[in-house]
């Protein structure tokens, strides 16, 4: 008698893809001690700082197309990642603007944007799932890009560089935000008619 799909066991959350996702959570207190320890004084920390933010953004990618080319998307895969994601940028930008590095205006319009479409997508969560766009892969990329250049001991000459991709970063923030806004608000008429 052949086995349906059905009988195919779920995964379990002790996999490949959610170590990666935790591995990137104990990386977070790590970042945050290089970036801090000096008061951002030291090239030899920043570049450590770097490079375990590089490191902790890489495994992001990784553990998504592991979890989705293996079959190993799990409930626990699915809370933990944007929490690892969140945690890794938000210590990022708080970081930067507590070391007067990035002005915090930035910071939290982007804080604001994070948490704003988090609880967006728990409000819209009973009539769907607004999948990440193109436009927020990319934001994330350019965030990424941008904070890592901020963390850098970069020359004078170069400190414009950051400057413009973390405004690219702040725009894409802003615009796929609102993009959410309306996708969210869209999800949710669809949603009525078939509630009456």
């Amino acid at each position: 008698m052949s086995t349906s799909r059905t009988d195919v066991p779920p995964p379990s959350n002790w996999n490949i893809a959610n170590a990666l996702t935790g591995f990137r959570l104990l990386l977070v207190p790590i970042f945050g001690w290089l970036l801090l320890a000096s008061d951002g004084t030291s090239s030899t920390l920043s570049i450590g700082a770097c490079a375990v933010f590089i490191l902790a953004a890489a495994t992001d990618r990784f553990d998504g197309d592991l979890a989705r080319r293996r079959g190993l998307v799990t409930d626990v895969g699915k809370l933990a990642d944007p929490i690892a994601d969140k945690a890794l940028t938000g210590t990022a930008f708080v970081g930067l603007s507590v070391l007067g590095q990035l002005p915090w205006w930035v910071t939290i319009v982007v804080l604001v944007r994070e948490a704003g479409i988090t609880l967006l997508r728990f409000w819209v969560l009973r009539h769907g799932v607004i999948a990440a766009s193109h436009g927020g892969k990319l934001k994330t990329v350019l965030q990424s890009f941008a904070l890592a250049l901020y963390i850098l001991p970069l020359p004078q000459s170069l400190t414009w560089v950051a400057v413009v991709v973390m405004g690219m970063a702040v725009v894409a923030t802003v615009v796929t935000g609102a993009d959410y806004v309306v996708r969210a608000l869209a999800l949710r008429r669809a949603a009525e008619p078939a509630q009456l």
